[in-house]
């Protein structure tokens, strides 16, 4: 199970959602060996005044959250950190410096999902990747 969300300021976002959601479940799908139909994304788009930033990013500032059940091995986080940059900036052409991510796990029994929690559910995909 994973969770996406993404902040930036609104007028970059609107602009360009979808393409940057599907680079970044494509990604996903690719790195964690995850199933192409599992996409949870939400995008947090914020005015001007409430994204403050430091003066070396630029408009095109975004933050991804991926919060995930614990489990998957830290070069593959790394590996997911590390494509994410590549295929963001390759087809979305930010930079890099405009780009933050961040992985947030979690034990599955803190997780819940159809009426059970997470460690309770058998999954059709592995985490221990």
């Amino acid at each position: 199970m994973s969770q996406v969300k993404i902040y930036g300021l609104k007028e970059n976002l609107d602009n360009i959602k979808l393409k940057l959601s599907e680079t970044i479940h494509s990604t996903i799908v690719e790195v964690l060996s995850f199933p192409k139909d599992k996409k949870y994304h939400r995008f947090i788009s914020l005015e001007k005044d409430d994204m403050i930033f430091p003066d070396d990013k630029s408009h095109q500032y975004i933050i991804i959250e991926i919060m995930m059940m614990e489990g998957r091995e830290t070069e593959t986080k790394k590996n997911l950190i590390k494509s994410l940059f590549e295929n963001i900036n390759k087809y979305l052409d930010i930079s890099v410096n405009d780009i933050e991510i961040c992985i947030i796990e979690s034990k599955a029994s803190n997780w819940g999902f159809r009426g059970m929690t997470g460690d309770e559910i058998q999954l059709n995909y592995k985490v221990g990747v």
